[in-house]
């Protein structure tokens, strides 16, 4: 592991990930203007979590040691890989960036278009079902030569850092976002592939941790290498070490906010049912019956 010295004072320039930093800070910044306009204000919390862990935390992973040291280091790539598609994204949706977006957009044709295009991939994604297998397929390319390829070009690794996070969006954007709708018995089975999430994310890891063979099939860097660089076996056995825990960490949050929507999607329906009428619960019963005989 490097001197604390060396990690907080590694940086270095990523010109993508830098384009999607100003790219994503701007077009916030000008929603919140227009949905201010519009009559709509967003508490100043939720402003400065977009903005300062948000972006702040995708500047750090993007800029600071992670990403100077990804195409040397195996755990640095692989710690920025699982930051990028969990954390950074849980803080970016703390600032309700499609809460804004819907404000900001007054015209009636034109949000009706936006909700009718993010409809498909938010729904997709937002699937209980997919979230474990996204995350198993991205992190189990690193057990194979695909993680070398991926660490050692520049394009890729660039493209992965924008990449990444984009996707994580997607995945964590319909549990967060006000004005999704679901019910008590999905949320049920959203808790169990989440927990199915729990168990197949730590397969990477344990798996990067415990073999003795190269698994990237990566060259060594020929360049000079400061002294606390490990071996190869030893840089491997690290980045499962952090992967397991990076994977298994980002799970509880997402538990604990689908406890949060499960209490408060069943508080609402034992109102709707307490509003109902003897006679509308004998019909709702009747269906139910009907629907099962």
């Amino acid at each position: 592991m490097p001197p604390l010295n060396a990690f907080l004072s590694t940086w270095s320039l990523d010109p993508w990930a830098l384009a999607l930093l100003l790219a994503a800070g701007t077009l916030y910044g000008v929603g919140l203007a227009k949905s201010a306009r519009a009559g709509t204000a967003f508490p100043l919390w939720r402003v400065l979590a977009f903005y300062l862990l948000g972006l702040g935390s995708y500047a750090w992973v993007s800029f600071g040691f992670l990403g100077s040291y990804a195409a040397e280091l195996r755990w640095a790539f692989s710690v920025r890989l699982a930051l990028l598609l969990f954390v950074v994204p849980m803080l970016l949706a703390l600032g309700l960036p499609l809460g804004v977006a819907r404000a900001a957009l007054r015209n009636p044709g034109v949000r009706a278009r936006l909700s009718g295009l993010s409809r498909w991939p938010l729904k997709f994604f937002g699937n209980s079902a997919v979230a474990p297998v996204v995350g198993l397929l991205v992190f189990s390319m690193l057990l194979t030569p695909l993680a070398g390829f991926a660490r050692l070009d520049p394009v890729v690794e660039a493209l992965l850092g924008v990449a990444v996070p984009l996707l994580g969006l997607l995945l964590v954007l319909p549990i967060t976002e006000a004005g999704t709708r679901t019910t008590t018995s999905l949320l049920m089975l959203q808790f169990v592939f989440a927990f199915i999430e729990l168990l197949a994310d730590a397969v990477p890891g344990v798996a990067l941790r415990l073999n003795t063979s190269i698994l990237d099939h990566a060259a060594a860097p020929t360049s000079l290498l400061p002294g606390w660089f490990p071996n190869p076996l030893r840089d491997q056995q690290l980045a499962g070490d952090w992967l397991w825990f990076i994977c298994e960490a980002a799970d509880l949050p997402i538990m604990i906010l689908l406890f949060i929507q499960f209490a408060r999607t069943d508080k609402g329906e034992r109102k709707v049912l307490d509003a109902m009428s003897d006679d509308e619960m004998d019909a709702l019963n009747a269906i139910h019956l009907r629907s099962r005989g």
